[in-house]
């Protein structure tokens, strides 16, 4: 490996802010919305992550690259942010595990990477003055096309995105002898949250984002799953309708991130877009039951409405955000029915939230015995 090509490249944000670097390889041009993730380890998965489509990922952590890559760390079949900014980029590894570097998992998509970009500067202007559209190029020649390219970028608000991830037929994971059958709703699933459930036993049949209760329910299911995925949540009437379905047939339902937001939705509490979202790898919950802290992964660039949780009579709050006290938990109060906005699958180090699978099994056993 030798030294990486580096063109001069900048970002150009959709207030008119310009931040300067360089592009890493072949360069290009690529848009979004600008937003980033205080992880220190975990890159991989972030930029696999379907909830990250159509978002330029802006690093935090000062070397990207380092650790190499390894195939089973990877959330989706491919890269799904739009683009890469960060500080250093590293096409030299040193991890034993790794099977591959960075560079070559990137390029093969033909990722825009920028690096060489104060960093630091950036995620201070973006947490100030809130995630927006952005273009980032190495392609500079003219301005005005870029400026002009920006401009037509969709807003975050509004955009559904699912359907960009999900997949097109249903599928399987898991044993198939397994006890328990769960229905699961792709928004944008991460693998890993396959891997939880087929761990504790589960049987899973994942369904194409648009599904409807009656299509779901063919496979006989003991439980339902609602997924993560990106973009705005309530553009997807569907999914809204057929968690509604769901919840009133009273079957065992657990949602995580977008699915969280969907089982709100479908409960009458409204979404809204959040001034830069929560993404990283130590965000504080409160358990409410518990009244321990616990350390969490996150992902999220909308919410639920609190006012609006609290005084709906049939859901309780049952985590929160100790930093700005959004929402961060529900669960219904006479259906079989509860959801995080945070990612239990994602251990960040301490696995605080992996509980939670647990939860839904007992919930489906429970269900099971009761219905006997």
């Amino acid at each position: 490996m030798g030294y990486l090509e580096k063109k001069e490249a900048i970002i150009l944000l959709e207030d008119g802010t310009i931040f300067h670097g360089k592009a890493v390889g072949t360069g290009g041009t690529a848009t979004g919305e600008i937003c980033f993730n205080t992880g220190t380890t975990g890159y991989q998965e972030i930029f696999t992550d379907p909830s990250y489509y159509g978002q330029l990922m802006v690093t935090t952590n000062a070397h990207i690259g380092n650790y190499g890559v390894v195939s089973t760390d990877e959330e989706s079949d491919s890269v799904k942010i739009a683009g890469l900014v960060c500080k250093n980029f590293s096409e030299i590894f040193s991890r034993v595990s790794a099977d591959g570097d960075l560079l070559t998992l990137l390029e093969k998509q033909k990722l825009v990477i920028l690096s060489d970009v104060d960093t630091r500067a950036l995620v201070s202007y973006i947490r100030d003055h809130g995630a927006q559209n952005a273009i980032i190029s190495s392609e500079l020649e003219d301005m005005e096309k870029l400026k002009l390219q920006l401009s037509r970028v969709p807003s975050m608000k509004g955009l559904e995105l699912a359907s960009k991830v999900s997949c097109k037929e249903p599928y399987y994971f898991g044993d198939q002898n397994s006890s328990i059958k769960v229905a699961a709703l792709d928004l944008g699933i991460k693998k890993n949250i396959l891997r939880n459930l087929a761990d504790r036993g589960v049987y899973i049949k994942v369904f194409p984002y648009n599904s409807s209760f009656e299509e779901m329910k063919t496979f006989e299911p003991d439980g339902y799953f609602l997924s993560n995925g990106p973009g705005d949540p309530a553009p997807l009437t569907t999914a809204i309708q057929t968690a509604k379905d769901i919840i009133d047939a009273g079957f065992p339902l657990f949602g995580i991130c977008l699915g969280h937001q969907i089982i709100a939705l479908a409960n009458g509490i409204s979404t809204f877009k959040m001034h830069n979202g929560h993404r990283g790898i130590n965000h504080p919950i409160m358990n409410v039951a518990t009244g321990k802290g616990e350390i969490t992964s996150q992902n999220h660039g909308f919410a639920i409405n609190r006012e609006e949780t609290e005084q709906n009579a049939h859901i309780k709050i049952t985590h929160y955000h100790l930093n700005d006290n959004t929402v961060a938990g529900i669960k219904h109060l006479t259906k079989p029915c509860f959801s995080v906005q945070y990612h239990p699958e994602a251990g960040p180090g301490p696995n605080d939230a992996t509980y939670l699978f647990d939860q839904f099994i007992n919930l489906i056993q429970t269900n099971k015995k009761v219905s006997a």
